[in-house]
């Protein structure tokens, strides 16, 4: 059974809209966890968008299931990686202008740039995932840098509509981990899971682990803001 890593980004977003102290990312990952998470999953992203500096160092010291920390290739955020030490990183493509990751490391393109940075993690203790578009040669070019893990991006399955498109991207991703698989590395997946279209990606033979944040961020809202607005009545009465 695939476990699940909560990722905990948007929560900081929120934050940062009014850059204030409140939601605390930290206090989600905590809720998180006693909502049955296997996983938190945090991005230190170099403009610092969402999650700050501060909330990796409280995370490292609070999260007692894996932490894993989604970051760039940048010698800055390698060097904070290599000092807080996560459970894992996962390397992801980071672009200022993108509103959210829109797609998979280029591993090909910049093969021993991302070799010397999996070395380096391994030699904190960490483990290495690499979020990758669902290419045979891109997961080859994993394996040869030394990662531990694939992270399969499906986006392209979540923004196909249901129907023949989306079974013809779930069939890709189907392929893919099968290669994860043959070349001894563990299979994960994330981006733009929802509650709706989880359930056949969890299905996939070797599904090790998926990373979700959004749709969790926002169902939260729903259903916890009844609840919410309750005690603040409660308070003002």
């Amino acid at each position: 059974m695939a476990k699940l890593g909560v990722n905990v980004d948007h929560v900081a977003t929120v934050r940062q809209a009014r850059r204030t102290n409140e939601p605390d990312p930290v206090w989600a990952a905590a809720l998180a966890q006693l909502g049955g998470a296997d996983g938190i999953t945090i991005h230190l992203r170099e403009d610092r968008r969402h999650i700050q500096d501060r909330d990796l160092r409280l995370l490292r010291e609070t999260v007692t299931v894996k932490l894993n920390l989604e970051m760039a290739c940048s010698e800055e955020i390698l060097q904070i990686a290599c000092q807080v030490r996560p459970d894992q990183a996962t390397l992801v493509p980071e672009r200022r202008e993108e509103i959210t990751t829109e797609g998979g490391l280029d591993v090909l393109g910049q093969q021993e740039r991302v070799a010397e940075v999996v070395r380096r993690l391994h030699d904190a203790g960490i483990v290495v995932s690499l979020f990758l578009d669902p290419e045979l040669r891109q997961i080859e070019a994993a394996r040869a840098v030394g990662a531990d893990a694939v992270e399969l991006h499906t986006g392209r399955y979540a923004l196909a509509p249901p129907g023949p498109r989306r079974e013809e991207e779930l069939r890709v991703l189907e392929e893919a981990a099968r290669h994860v698989r043959r070349l001894g590395l563990v299979v994960h997946a994330g981006h733009g899971l929802t509650y709706t279209n989880v359930q056949p990606i969890a299905r996939i033979e070797g599904m090790e682990e998926l990373n979700i944040g959004h749709s969790i961020v926002a169902r939260a809202i729903m259903v916890g803001f009844l609840q919410a607005v309750r005690e603040m009545k409660a308070l003002i009465s």
